[in-house]
């Protein structure tokens, strides 16, 4: 099967998983969870976007890049190296704190394995796209979530 296919399939994945999320049964909510679920789902929008600006016309909508396209180590891909599914996940972490029944965060916790899976799926890609380079920038930056810098040999 092609990556093309495969990345097609995925975003099928995707799809079905996110329509899971608004569509399984709901808890009964209250506004001060409400409010903290807007803002995550505020921020996730917010940092998703500025990824997607920011990868321009190499943005595509599989996880396979496109040729030609330089690898972007910079903006939201400074802090990790796929933003849009973190801001996904970001926005769904904030679904579930608004919404979330025990089915919701089943969902959320799917979504996350998805993710996970999906980026390092990518990973090999990008890998063999930029080689070197991908690798400096792997070891410094989280696929998912951001690394806390760690400086090594100093004494306390």
């Amino acid at each position: 099967m092609s990556r093309h296919v495969i990345g097609w399939l995925l975003v099928g994945c995707q799809a079905v998983l996110l329509v899971a999320l608004v569509v399984v049964p709901r808890s009964d909510t209250d506004i001060a969870r409400v409010v903290l679920g807007a803002l995550l789902i505020a921020a996730g929008a917010v940092f998703g976007g500025m990824a997607g600006l920011r990868l321009g016309s190499a943005l595509t909508p599989t996880p396979v890049p496109l040729a030609g396209a330089t690898l972007r180590t910079d903006g939201p891909y400074r802090a990790v190296r796929h933003p849009i599914y973190s801001a996904v996940l970001l926005a769904a972490l904030g679904y579930a704190v608004a919404f979330g029944s025990v089915w919701t965060w089943l969902v959320v916790v799917l979504l996350v394995l998805f993710f996970w899976g999906k980026s390092r799926w990518e990973d090999t890609m990008l890998k063999d796209v930029h080689g070197p380079e991908w690798e400096l920038w792997r070891s410094t930056t989280g696929a998912l979530i951001p690394r806390i810098p760690v400086r090594r040999g100093q004494r306390r």
